[in-house]
């Protein structure tokens, strides 16, 4: 006859370490592929609505990761690969919808989603539900039309130059030393004055290339060279009415499935709402009347 071992506190403490460290680990993965698959259901039905390859590039605070660390995301190189997988993968007669909601990256990743795009022979569509700085704004000068919501911002394409931890735009390096005069300066800044000066020029000729043939060769120049030579701030956010006086073509409707979709990338901090609303029609409520009753 078998005897049972009774488990001893420790055992049951044992355990019960064990089982919330699996959940711990075993939840978000859980969450995170009913994310994945709510995704795809609405790109499903966008797809069927615009008739159209639909691509994401959504770069968000996600905090679906082991303990709610949030994760930084930007235009990488593996970004441009899985893109450009993407539109190899469409038919040459099917029309790409491309979403974006990113502040930039990497010159060389966006540039090389950019031309790719421009290269796909049918319809482009980049829709921009909130913003879409740096390259992803060049990415969208790629597209045959822009859709953005409203209060969506583009940005400018001023190329940063990196000096040690720091990023200097590329117009004020040139600037600085104009002002200064280049016999005042270092070595290192004329060095850096020289490649500021080839980065400007290689952005206004990438423009260009891009949208010439939607706005034509003068127009094209006049574009590039407010978004590239430093007419703005690297972080101003350039809207829809702007766009528009440039020469391009924005559309400032999006469809519903893009914004449902958007919701379904979380980013806020945990336990810390800044945001909040209830989703709702609020009711008028019937105010009591100020007058004093008719005297008999």
């Amino acid at each position: 006859m078998t005897s049972v071992i009774p488990m001893g506190l420790a055992d049951i403490v044992f355990l019960l370490f064990f089982l919330w460290l699996f959940i711990t680990f075993l939840t978000p993965q859980m969450r995170y592929k009913a994310l994945l698959a709510a995704r795809a259901e609405v790109i499903r039905r966008l797809e069927a609505k615009l008739g159209a390859k639909v691509i994401t590039m959504i770069h968000r605070q996600e905090r679906i990761t082991l303990f709610g660390i949030p994760i930084h995301r930007f235009i990488t190189i593996e970004d441009s690969e899985a893109v450009l997988r993407a539109i190899r993968s469409t038919p040459p007669d099917t029309p790409i919808a491309m979403i974006i909601h990113t502040p930039g990256g990497l010159v060389i990743a966006a540039s090389q989603i950019a031309r790719a795009l421009k290269k796909h022979p049918a319809k482009k569509i980049v829709i921009v539900p909130h913003y879409a700085m740096s390259g992803g704004t060049l990415i969208a000068l790629a597209a045959d039309e822009i859709w953005m919501d409203k209060n969506a911002v583009l940005g400018p394409l001023d190329p940063q130059i990196m000096v040690g931890e720091k990023a200097l735009p590329a117009p004020s390096i040139l600037k600085a030393v104009r002002l200064k005069g280049f016999d005042k300066v270092s070595d290192e800044t004329l060095i850096l004055a020289d490649i500021a000066e080839k980065a400007l020029n290689q952005m206004k000729a990438l423009v260009q290339e891009l949208i010439e043939d939607k706005v034509g060769r003068e127009r094209a120049m006049q574009i590039a060279e407010k978004l590239v030579s430093g007419y703005y701030t690297h972080d101003y956010p350039i809207t829809v009415e702007e766009l528009r006086k440039m020469g391009l073509n924005v559309k400032d409707e999006l469809p519903e499935e893009v914004y449902e979709l958007m919701e379904l990338y979380p980013q806020e901090p945990p336990m810390r709402p800044s945001v909040e609303y209830v989703p709702t029609i609020p009711k008028r409520v019937a105010q009591p009347s100020t007058q004093h009753p008719a005297k008999r």
